[in-house]
């Protein structure tokens, strides 16, 4: 199974950051890549609390994990260290086999040298049908938006 690790800056204090990793509401806006959208249908923000987003491509691509034009996870959360840590484990619904298994994310945030927060995003058990570059991609995409978030309260 791949291992997908971004690390990202954000010009913004790691409580600022550690709040948009937990507020459904921010997690719809920017855990998602360019080119979709995002519901969240479920989201309890504390160890052990489940969570369910479903990502759905704007155009049509017929590429989607659990119908033709959307994929949607579910896991829950693991370690929920304030200012530090998010750790989950996710799922793929999806009847697809090789979309099968637990992945595990975790979002790691430290003081960076020269003011605000590095993050480290390390999503570990990749599905065998996910193409580790493309994941890799989509979080780019998604550190981006938080990062935006983080810094001026909007998108890009």
């Amino acid at each position: 199974m791949a291992t997908t690790r971004i690390g990202w800056h954000v010009h913004a204090p790691r409580s600022a950051v550690y709040r948009l990793l937990v507020d459904a509401k921010s997690v719809q806006k920017w855990q998602v890549p360019t080119g979709m959208s995002s519901e969240v249908h479920e989201f309890e923000a504390h160890e052990g609390g489940r969570f369910r987003i479903t990502l759905t491509y704007d155009d049509p691509t017929g590429t989607g994990k659990t119908t033709a034009q959307s994929d949607t996870h579910h896991g829950h959360f693991v370690t929920l260290v304030p200012d530090e840590q998010v750790v989950q484990v996710v799922e793929f619904d999806s009847d697809d086999p090789t979309m099968g298994g637990e992945m595990i994310i975790a979002l790691t945030l430290t003081d960076a040298a020269n003011g605000g927060t590095d993050i480290v995003a390390l999503h570990e058990n990749l599905p065998a049908g996910v193409d580790p570059e493309l994941n890799e991609l989509g979080w780019r995409l998604s550190l981006a938006k938080l990062a935006a978030l983080a810094e001026t309260g909007r998108l890009p």
